[in-house]
């Protein structure tokens, strides 16, 4: 997994390590810890208080811009959830979390207080959701449902609506735009205009490629190339 942060930081996450690069691609600080199990999930939104999320064991710790732990692990079953399948970061300090025994996503503070809770999405909105990935941008939650699309929520856990994108595994949320690869080409789809441009790649050794910083990241096997 690679992770990006707004500074330009680079990320490399492996089985139960993060390896911290800076913007110039000069190693700067690693993480690592079998204690918990295989890294699931990292989440840089905010580059001083990084998510990093351990599926199997149901946890959640958070590292500062040094990669140190900044606080005790967070056990998601403590809080009286035992079906985490997502987790992501959000503003103000505080995190989501899918909750799949309930279909609902729910917003804790940095105190482990509830803020929000949406209820079950699939009574409320009709579907068979089946979400894979989540991210909070600029006040808003993109919940990836592949067979679905998109469904977005408001900070309050409010149904805003539903990006008709689907069959995705993940996505660069960026003013309100979507950007994700496909068919070796990174393609926007514009919120406001409903367009997709794309710029394809005629390397076909890249697994990914992200945009991000006003630069494109090109991800193969075993580097990462920085354009």
């Amino acid at each position: 997994m690679i992770e990006i942060d707004a500074f330009g930081n680079i990320y490399v996450i492996t089985q139960n390590e993060i390896v911290k690069y800076g913007s110039n691609g000069i190693l700067q600080k690693k993480f690592s810890t079998k204690r918990y199990g295989k890294i699931d999930y990292v989440d840089a939104m905010n580059p001083l208080k990084i998510l990093v999320y351990y599926k199997d064991f149901q946890q959640i710790l958070f590292l500062d811009d040094q990669l140190t732990q900044t606080s005790s692990m967070i056990s998601i079953e403590t809080l009286g959830y035992e079906q985490a399948s997502l987790v992501c970061s959000s503003s103000n300090n505080s995190f989501w979390i899918y909750d799949k025994q309930n279909n609902e996503l729910l917003r804790f503070n940095s105190d482990l207080k509830t803020l929000v809770k949406t209820g079950n999405l699939k009574r409320i909105l009709d579907v068979d959701i089946k979400p894979n990935f989540i991210k909070e941008h600029n006040n808003y939650v993109y919940l990836n449902c592949p067979n679905e699309g998109i469904l977005v929520f408001d900070i309050y856990g409010t149904f805003y609506k539903t990006i008709p994108l689907t069959n995705l595994k993940n996505f660069k949320v960026i003013n309100g735009d979507i950007f994700y690869f496909e068919d070796h080409s990174l393609k926007q789809y514009q919120s406001q205009s409903f367009n997709t441009i794309e710029k394809t790649f005629q390397d076909t050794l890249i697994k990914n490629v992200l945009w991000q910083n006003e630069q494109f990241y090109k991800i193969y096997s075993d580097s990462l190339i920085v354009d």
